[in-house]
């Protein structure tokens, strides 16, 4: 009888203590998932507010990104150079001064004949009329349906006509002169970014290792930082190699098709190639339209185009998969977005930007981890997610 007694009395207490634990278990996973919830919506509110502040505070926010990003590209040059004893401020130097080197021989490759092309349009409008004359004559009778349809769509008794007047700046010359100041406050700025960034990266990733609290976490940060400035190097070196050569080959084919200034459409072409999807159909379209500003003959007036086209074909579908490999492989709906996002933030600056910023975050996101955002919402879970071999440990466990 006791010992039924005393048996009973430890199932209850069991059952009790089994129930006291269940209990404890839940409020735990209620907590978890209040506070995950109240980290979902405080990430979607900054998601959402994020673009509309950079696109406000461009003015400080567009030098800072672009140099932060060129001076990550600089970073294996400024490592190099500190390898063989060079101090870190004129190692910082030397990569600022190299790269302004190059930036200015090739904008100076491309403006000066662009400002020739820019003032000889005007002139040469007829012959691109001329050429285009099949196209206009297509078309035309379709221009003048939509011009006496909206004309009868604006006339309505008691409406009277308003004739709104643009300002608009009356040359290049006006153009320069409004918007030379801001720039070369910008540029300015963006060069002591790049220098400052760069003169202290050595002693900033030293202290940002040293500070972790841990060993693993050390190396964790480490890992980070070396994978960010490997992938972002990586790319922008590559690419730019791609470039140089695409642009050198467009050179070479515009000087045997006799088209002028051969050396300024490799430069667009090499500059615009930077912009995935977009720079391309950009620089066929400048390459026709000087064809047709350059030749009489509306058929040879687009083998400039279509030359850049067959050469761009091969590059993007065999050149560039090659050298660049899977490493930096990136979904083709993420480059689209970015692309779309960047461009709307920060126009055509962020457009060139969009891929090195892309490769930043993937390589942070990748080593920090992906919040499990579709497994805190359809399941019992939070926003940090489970990964496989912690799984089967827990089961083996079990």
């Amino acid at each position: 009888m006791s010992d039924s007694r005393c048996l009973g009395v430890g199932v209850n207490d069991f059952e009790r203590m089994e129930q006291e634990r269940l209990a404890g278990a839940f409020e735990v996973l209620r907590r978890d998932r209040l506070l995950a919830a109240l980290a979902l919506m405080g990430g979607m509110g900054l998601a959402l507010a994020a673009p509309f502040a950079l696109r406000a505070g461009a003015e400080f926010f567009l030098p800072v990104t672009a140099a932060l990003v060129i001076a990550v590209a600089l970073v294996p040059l400024l490592e190099w150079l500190e390898r063989r004893r060079v101090p870190s401020r004129l190692a910082a130097l030397i990569c600022i001064a190299l790269f302004l080197t190059v930036a200015n021989v090739a904008v100076a490759a491309i403006i000066v004949p662009a400002a020739d092309w820019f003032a000889l349009l005007p002139q040469r409008i007829s012959r691109i009329q001329t050429n285009l004359s099949p196209l206009i004559e297509i078309y035309s009778s379709l221009e003048r349906f939509i011009n006496d349809t909206i004309k009868t769509l604006s006339r309505s008794p008691g409406s009277a006509s308003r004739i709104v007047t643009i300002e608009t700046p009356n040359s290049l010359l006006d153009i320069i002169a409004t918007s030379a100041p801001h720039a070369i406050i910008q540029l300015i700025f963006a060069i002591l970014v790049v220098y400052f960034f760069l003169s202290g990266w050595t002693r900033m990733r030293r202290r940002t290792i040293t500070s972790r609290g841990t060993f693993s976490s050390a190396m964790v940060t480490a890992r980070v930082i070396q994978d960010m400035v490997d992938a972002t190097s990586a790319y922008l070196l590559t690419i730019t190699l791609i470039n140089c050569c695409l642009g050198a080959i467009v050179a070479i084919g515009m000087w045997f098709l006799g088209v002028p200034t051969p050396l300024m459409w490799g430069g667009i072409v090499a500059i615009m190639n930077y912009v995935p999807y977009l720079g391309p159909v950009a620089a066929a379209l400048l390459l026709g339209l000087g064809g047709l500003m350059t030749f009489t003959d509306p058929w040879y007036a687009m083998t400039p185009a279509l030359f850049f086209v067959g050469v761009h074909l091969f590059e993007a579908n065999v050149v560039t998969p090659t050298m660049i490999g899977r490493r930096l492989t990136i979904s083709p709906l993420l480059i689209l977005v970015a692309l779309s996002f960047w461009g709307w933030v920060w126009g055509a600056t962020g457009a060139l930007l969009a891929v090195p910023l892309l490769i930043i975050m993937k390589t942070v996101l990748v080593a920090a981890g992906k919040p499990d955002i579709a497994g805190f919402l359809f399941e019992e879970g939070t926003l940090t997610s489970v990964h496989a071999e912690d799984s089967t440990s827990d089961a083996s466990l079990g």
